[in-house]
């Protein structure tokens, strides 16, 4: 459903949401426990540091820390960065007058999956996709 850039990206932001507040995990290490290529790993978080879901701290105790706390990001701002269009409402079909007026032949069928899909990636957040497991 995601691109493999924004399944890396929440990864990593998992592994960070897991760390005890304040700490900071080196970024080597975060590719490691994300199970991500560490070049490809950097520049995902680039983009997250630039869109301010991320920080890095250079030095003894240094790496890379979660801005905010899980429960304020939000799954939306982070796929949004590399998945523009999965977050768009344009039309499944790809016409350009697609709406309630003027109906594609799927406008209909699709408009409750993406509304479903939009809907959890707007009200779930990074604390929600960073518990463990539960065993069933």
């Amino acid at each position: 459903m995601f691109s493999t850039t924004s399944e890396h990206a929440l990864r990593a932001l998992t592994v960070l949401a897991r760390l005890p507040e304040g700490a900071a995990m080196l970024g080597r290490e975060l590719a490691d426990r994300a199970e991500v290529p560490p070049n490809y790993l950097s520049k995902i978080l680039w983009a997250l540091g630039n869109a301010g879901i991320i920080d890095a701290t250079r030095g003894n105790g240094g790496g890379y820390r979660l801005k905010r706390t899980p429960s304020e990001i939000r799954l939306f701002e982070v796929v949004e960065l590399f998945d523009r269009n999965r977050t768009k409402t344009d039309c499944v079909l790809g016409r350009r007058t697609c709406d309630h007026a003027n109906p594609c032949t799927a406008h209909k069928a699709w408009q409750s999956v993406r509304n479903a899909y939009l809907d959890f990636l707007q009200t779930t957040t990074l604390a929600d996709i960073s518990k463990p497991a539960e065993a069933e």
